[in-house]
């Protein structure tokens, strides 16, 4: 068993509606409880406000969400604060932007030499990430830019989502052995017992099912048509099973002038944001998975929850290979894996898994199999203990 015992995680938001913190840190949060650990997560409800100054447990995670008054310095120096009050024994801030990468640089400067700093990174957020598409004004890009650089290379260890993320911290200068790869896992549970029941509440039981599940930011709505479009003529009876809702109000609205433009919109059902327990029985009542990324360098460095689902659930996946999705999906093994663009190829893909119950069945146990394998909490978590072992007063007086 790892000597360390006591973990203080820092967030740069609360739960809700960002999934980071919800389906990353608390997720290993809990295995580690789970394995004798104690774990407190911090975090500034930015989004939630009226939650600030809230306490309370969560299977066995202590969770804090600061209160939100006084501004920037205030807020970053209570994180720290609270972090610090539990005593750890490493401190470990999930992404090196906004709050958190403030409260890892305080941390850094004060408490560099006596304190094990840890940083996760599960996105690029700078030049070709999260800069080009979030609403960040001119210096929030600039600033975000250099703390993401910054909080990288200022830490005793470094967990990636990603192998982009890896190589990215590789050419940084940071010593590889500072830098583990510690993938996502899902972002919900795997009962889907009640599978059966969402497909007949939904009017889907006798409809060759194809899942969307994506915010859709990380691909040209375009091309989805398209494959839909051509996938609806081969299947006259194709059903769309759209769950969730776009990042933004505008690629909703985009998607569906071009859905209606196409016929499209009488093969949808969209069931639109859902909650997190309805979620693995909802995604396994369709019969096949799509996923689709644009091949960017935001997309090479995230790691995909919501693919994770998917497969977790047993769900055969459609999906263009870019970044990480070569790792959930296993081509012919685990599901079907195309270069992006490929829109032939995989209308194909999907006609023909939507045709043949046999292969689906072994497709879809393989990608559950794989999942529980290399990507399930309690896997990842144990990857975590050897970082945090790695983490002994010697190595971090020599940082």
């Amino acid at each position: 068993m790892t000597a360390i015992r006591r973990v203080a995680m820092i967030g740069p938001f609360g739960f809700h509606p960002n999934k980071t913190m919800r389906s990353r840190a608390f997720s290993l949060a809990r295995a580690l409880t789970q394995r004798g650990h104690a774990v407190k997560i911090v975090m500034p409800p930015r989004q939630t406000p009226e939650e600030a100054g809230r306490t309370w447990q969560e299977d066995g995670v202590a969770l804090e969400y600061v209160s939100l008054s006084g501004g920037i310095i205030p807020i970053t120096a209570r994180l720290v604060r609270a972090a610090l009050d539990f005593t750890p024994d490493v401190v470990h801030c999930f992404k090196p932007k906004a709050y958190s990468g403030l409260a890892a640089f305080w941390l850094w400067q004060r408490h560099g030499r006596t304190l094990p700093l840890v940083m996760d990174s599960d996105d690029w957020e700078g030049w070709g990430g999260w800069n080009e598409i979030a609403p960040y004004s001119g210096a929030q890009k600039h600033f975000f830019a250099w703390q993401e650089q910054w909080g990288m290379t200022h830490c005793h260890a470094l967990t990636v989502a990603s192998r982009t993320l890896e190589s990215l911290a590789w050419g940084m200068g940071i010593r590889p052995s500072r830098v583990h790869y510690l993938p996502n896992g899902p972002g919900i549970g795997a009962d889907v017992s009640q599978a059966a029941v969402k497909r007949a509440e939904l009017g889907l039981t006798d409809r060759p099912t194809l899942l969307l599940y994506s915010r859709l930011f990380e691909f040209d709505t375009e091309r989805l048509v398209e494959i839909l479009r051509q996938t609806a003529v081969a299947l006259p009876n194709l059903a769309i099973l759209a769950v969730g809702s776009s990042l933004y109000a505008e690629q909703g609205a985009v998607l569906r002038a071009r859905l209606a433009a196409a016929n499209l919109l009488d093969h949808f059902t969209d069931v639109g944001w859902t909650a997190e327990a309805d979620l693995p029985s909802l995604l396994a009542a369709a019969d096949v998975g799509l996923y689709l990324m644009d091949d960017t360098l935001l997309n090479r460095t995230k790691c995909p929850v919501k693919l994770a689902d998917m497969t977790a659930v047993a769900l055969p996946v459609v999906a263009e290979n870019v970044g990480q999705v070569g790792e959930y999906v296993r081509h012919n093994e685990t599901g079907r894996l195309r270069p992006c663009g490929e829109v032939g190829a995989i209308v194909n893909d999907i006609v023909s898994l939507l045709g043949d119950d046999e292969e689906r069945r072994r497709l879809g146990q393989n990608a559950a199999r794989h999942a529980r394998e290399h990507f399930s909490w309690d896997v990842l978590a144990v990857k975590l203990e050897k970082v945090y072992d790695t983490l002994s007063t010697k190595s971090v007086r020599g940082a």
